[in-house]
């Protein structure tokens, strides 16, 4: 009888495929030859190193500050390291690029070609971060604003009920078709999630077209909890595959084989998402211009947070927005993007060349971290720095309370970002949307429960510190004699 411990002689390393093997070869008595034939189609591949030197990258970026100089060196140091991942055969970084993570871990602005693999760690959480225009034509840009004001819906969560949009039922038969969406979980998030813009840097943006005078809605947001719990288990499946096939790639990197069935259904999945996205922007632009009593003149739109395929190649862009028309099977028109809520927001077209891969940037990206960018405003108020920096146009936050780090200081240098665009040949401005106004979450957790809880814990625990260094301050004002201070009874 064959064991375990024969086949590890052999030079196989231990795992749950061998007790299928053992039970396969003691059951028909197989040695020699007949076992090592057996073996051979049963064990698991080789695992797969690290490249040995990193895959070059397009570095479609420059610096004028010691701030930006430092984000690029963080930005291409994690580059240089998950170019090693095995499956990666080309990269780029954009105007954009600032660090999203770890060092490894892809930067906001880069893109990752690879053969025969999806990695969601490249995509993230947030699948299919996408922007929607509507031209509504001669509209008075304060309605529209004022509109979708009462129409659309920021924070956590999704719609109550009585104010859910359907959910098409063709779609829902596609979560519930794939086994990576058609959990009760995953089927809740996709109904109640339905016409909602999250939190963060998503946006409702309202402007008027330079060429045209047109006026234009444009909504920013991404796949909500539907894209979120999607993410979570590609990256259980993924990192199940990093351990069998390449457990030196790190796992923020970690890949499912796209010819397996993992894989099929892991690219069904994100077609899915990417069509429940794009209706999520359509509740509401559709919402809005009913409600206007407008007629759309004019439609589009695209993710810059997505994986998109040419055949075996599979391209990671993380925070970058796609040119070529074969990464977008429903082009309509030309492609946008946005900047900070007092600038335009740029339309764009162009050619794929050697350095863009295909795709040119998504917006303004970042030199400072939320928090930092915070503290670095730290003398001003924040109603001082809002009065500031929106000066001229409309800004709204869904929950009244001020986000800092959302204002246009919290983000590269516009004219620089579209100067770069041109310096290296990214894509071609074919218009500007003017800003009018926008409407962003804001700080919504400054009165979140969680929060009013955790202050009001913290009050309690400090009024008792007071009190308990009121009392001994007392007791040694009046000579430590227990019923002589005040309050006792015997003053």
């Amino acid at each position: 009888m064959v064991t375990g411990k024969e086949l590890v002689n052999l030079g196989l390393k231990p795992g749950k495929w061998f007790k299928e093997a053992l039970d396969h070869i003691n059951s028909y008595g197989l040695a020699g030859d007949a076992l090592l034939a057996y073996l051979d189609t049963v064990k698991p591949a080789p695992v797969i190193p690290l490249l040995k030197a990193a895959v070059p990258f397009f570095e479609n970026i420059s610096a004028d500050t010691a701030v930006e100089q430092a984000n690029i060196d963080y930005v291409k140091q994690s580059m240089q390291q998950l170019m090693r991942t095995p499956t990666v055969v080309a990269g780029a970084i954009m105007p954009d690029a600032c660090p999203a993570g770890p060092l490894g871990t892809i930067p906001v602005g880069g893109i990752v070609a690879t053969r025969n693999a999806i990695h969601p760690g490249m995509h993230s959480a947030d699948i299919c971060c996408s922007v929607m225009l509507t031209n509504l034509g001669r509209v008075d840009p304060k309605t529209v604003l004022d509109v979708a004001q009462q129409l659309t819906h920021f924070g956590p969560g999704g719609r109550p009920a009585g104010q859910q949009f359907e959910l098409p039922a063709a779609l829902q038969a596609e979560f519930q078709d794939n086994p990576f969406l058609n959990s009760l979980r995953s089927l809740r998030f996709a109904r109640e999630h339905l016409g909602t813009q999250g939190d963060g840097n998503h946006f409702l943006y309202v402007g008027i077209s330079r060429n045209t005078g047109d006026t234009m809605l444009i909504t920013h947001h991404g796949s909500r909890g539907v894209g979120a719990a999607l993410y979570t288990q590609g990256m259980k499946v993924a990192e199940r595959f990093r351990q069998a096939i390449s457990p030196e790639t790190a796992p923020p990197n970690a890949w499912i084989p796209s010819q397996s069935e993992e894989g099929k259904q892991y690219w069904a999945a994100l077609q899915t998402v990417r069509k429940w996205t794009k209706q999520n922007h359509l509740c509401l632009h559709d919402a809005i211009g009913s409600q206007l009593g407008a007629r759309v003149q004019q439609r589009y739109w695209n993710e810059h947070n997505f994986v998109f395929r040419d055949g075996d190649l599979f391209y990671h862009a993380k925070g970058a927005t796609p040119l070529d028309p074969k990464f977008m099977p429903d082009i309509t028109g030309p492609r946008i993007i946005p900047l900070n809520m007092a600038q335009p927001i740029l339309i764009v077209e162009g050619p794929t060349t050697e350095n863009n891969l295909g795709f040119a940037p998504h917006g303004a990206g970042r030199n400072l971290s939320r928090t930092r960018h915070k503290s670095s405003k730290g003398r001003q108020t924040k109603e001082d720095l809002f009065a500031e920096e929106t000066r001229g146009i409309d800004a709204r936050f869904f929950f009244n309370q001020i986000d800092i780090s959302e204002l246009p200081s919290a983000y590269k240098d516009a004219e620089e970002v579209k100067r770069q665009i041109a310096q290296f040949n990214l894509a071609t401005t074919i218009d500007e949307i003017l800003p009018y106004g926008c409407i962003m979450a804001g700080d919504w957790e400054q009165d979140a429960p969680w929060r009013r809880k955790k202050l009001a814990k913290e009050a309690a625990r400090l009024a008792a510190a007071d009190s308990q260094a009121d009392g001994s301050a007392l007791q040694e004002q009046w000579g430590k004699v227990p019923g002589t201070y005040p309050g006792s009874g015997n003053d």
